[in-house]
């Protein structure tokens, strides 16, 4: 993953002077639809989040704040125990890039995440471990992402919705990598990248 992190991380600093040329979204002058219809799908692979996840996502505040539903899949032969995790994830995206009337790209977008996995090996035999023994929960995960995004502007619908198809990545870390990082007192057991997660995953607009 080391030759991935370095250029993603690039991607999102020389974007960053191009942030004079950014313009605001522009909101869906349209309808508003019913609370409970998604407003995108999404498919991605990897990220802590399954080996393959999809799920759907809600836009708020002029398309700047993103909640995200998934559902993951591991397969036995890659964890050990099939697994399902579930995953829920907020983002939010300061600014973007317009590249011409088709693509628009988004630097920078970040947000914490909470995700549950059902399947681990002997999570229902209970007593099996001394008190205390795992401190930390084994099935339940906090982390933040952070991220870009390239989308497709697709024609708006007849009612003006936009149809943008998003291609993304997010390096993402969780509260269990962050303090085995640190309760390492020599810091060189584990390295930053030891404790990253890259996520790569694309979002279609409806």
């Amino acid at each position: 993953m080391r030759h991935l992190l370095f250029p993603l991380l690039g991607l999102s600093l020389l974007a960053g002077p191009a942030l004079a040329q950014t313009a605001p979204d522009t909101p869906d002058a349209v309808a508003p639809r019913p609370w409970f219809r998604p407003r995108h799908l999404i498919l991605q692979t990897a990220g802590g989040m399954g080996m393959v996840a999809g799920g759907v996502g809600y836009s708020f505040w002029r398309d700047r704040t993103e909640a995200d539903v998934l559902v993951g899949y591991v397969p036995k032969k890659h964890a050990g125990s099939a697994l399902s995790i579930a995953t829920l994830k907020l983002l939010y995206t300061p600014y973007s890039v317009p590249l011409g009337e088709k693509l628009t790209l988004r630097p920078l977008t970040f947000g914490p995440y909470v995700s549950y996995t059902h399947g681990t090996i002997n999570d229902e035999e209970r007593g099996q471990y001394t008190k205390g023994y795992y401190w930390f929960s084994t099935d339940t995960r906090v982390g933040v992402v952070l991220g870009g995004r390239l989308s497709y502007n697709r024609p708006t619908s007849a009612a003006g919705r936009s149809h943008r198809v998003s291609a993304y990545y997010e390096l993402g870390t969780n509260d269990l990598y962050v303090v085995s990082y640190f309760s390492n007192s020599n810091f060189r057991s584990l390295s930053p990248v030891d404790i990253l997660t890259l996520g790569l995953g694309i979002k279609a607009e409806f």
